[in-house]
């Protein structure tokens, strides 16, 4: 496993981490705590989780396994945990407001079981909240020992960037993360997210580097989905809905993926996750996973280094072929220093 630092943090993670969406929804209680003790024993160390996550069990889950492990095992893990999202049918049961944030955070506090989270994620944008009231209320919890560093989930480039000078101008603690949805499916990230990133020193934690299953090859051109997978029990679901992300582009993109895995006589899954935990600006790359074996398969991703000429098809066929400028071709010149983590 190799290690990397959160942003400008001094704080090191596994470049692979674990996602625990599933746990207390797809996974059980006894399952979820064998992913956790598996994930330490490979090297892991930060594992991400959120409020809204089975309505709190995934954080009960984990609190449960904090607190039937060593200390000697448990002080390895770096915790890290998100709110914004609705936890409670009341006017302030959502949002990044002094209210609702203060009592998401206790109540994530008391579900694991801990003192302080590590990191701490605010789970998307508040268009109705002040920027300034956030980063306040941040900044209280982190003088109060509550948490040590803080990022962002799910913010645009210009959302994070702001983010970012305000907490400057503020003088108060700034981001250190962001969390996008990042994969050979999701390459939209890179028009404005990474090179904010890497332009304000912020580590990405990308999610669903496996775009909802679909790059682990379990899905089939013109054959509709069917049985105990995501999209075989709701083909509809979510952003990876079968028929929204059906497309030309992405049965390229699975063809090279299995082309270049079987040449390596990896998984695709290894494959896909190996690729954007080697982009730029990438601190961690958040694995999430029904079974454990499943986990086992994606973690063996640490092990693979892609070739460059593997990772130039795998660029040139997932490339989403945005409009000439100033995304495109004709903009290349503008970007080229931003792509490469320059100022």
């Amino acid at each position: 496993m190799d290690y990397r630092t959160l942003g400008r943090s001094g704080c090191a993670v596994s470049s692979l981490a674990l996602g625990t969406m599933t746990f207390g929804v797809e996974t059980g209680e006894q399952e979820a705590h064998q992913q956790l003790d598996w994930f330490l024993d490979a090297g892991g160390t930060l594992v991400d989780t959120a409020d809204v996550y089975g309505a709190g069990r995934s954080e009960e889950i984990i609190g449960r396994w904090l607190a039937s492990r060593p200390a000697e095992v448990t002080r390895r893990v770096v915790l890290a945990t998100k709110g914004r999202f609705p936890v409670e049918d009341s006017p302030n049961g959502a949002g990044l407001s002094a209210v609702h944030l203060t009592r998401a955070l206790e109540g994530s506090l008391r579900r694991l079981g801990v003192e302080a989270v590590d990191l701490y994620q605010l789970h998307a944008f508040d268009p109705w909240t002040p920027l300034e009231e956030t980063l306040r209320t941040l900044e209280g919890f982190a003088r109060a020992g509550k948490i040590r560093y803080w990022g962002v989930s799910n913010f645009t480039g210009w959302q994070l960037t702001k983010a970012v000078h305000l907490a400057r101008a503020l003088n108060v603690p700034g981001p250190v993360t962001v969390q996008p949805q990042y994969s050979l499916l999701v390459r939209e990230t890179e028009w404005e997210i990474v090179p904010a990133a890497l332009d304000t020193g912020l580590g990405l934690l990308p999610w669903s580097p496996l775009g909802g299953g679909w790059l682990s090859g379990k899905y089939q051109r013109d054959v509709r989905p069917s049985g105990a997978t995501r999209l075989g029990e709701d083909p509809a679901r979510g952003m990876e809905a079968y028929d929204r992300r059906g497309t030309a582009r992405t049965w390229d993109v699975i063809e090279a993926v299995r082309k270049i895995a079987a040449g390596r006589g990896a998984s695709m899954a290894e494959v896909a996750v190996a690729w954007v935990t080697a982009r730029p600006g990438v601190t961690s790359t958040i694995l999430g996973a029904r079974t454990l074996a499943q986990l086992q398969a994606n973690l063996r991703a640490a092990d693979l280094q892609l070739a460059p000429q593997e990772t130039a098809q795998l660029d040139a066929v997932s490339d989403p072929r945005p409009a000439d400028y100033p995304y495109g071709e004709l903009g290349v010149d503008q970007r080229s220093r931003n792509l490469t983590g320059g100022s």
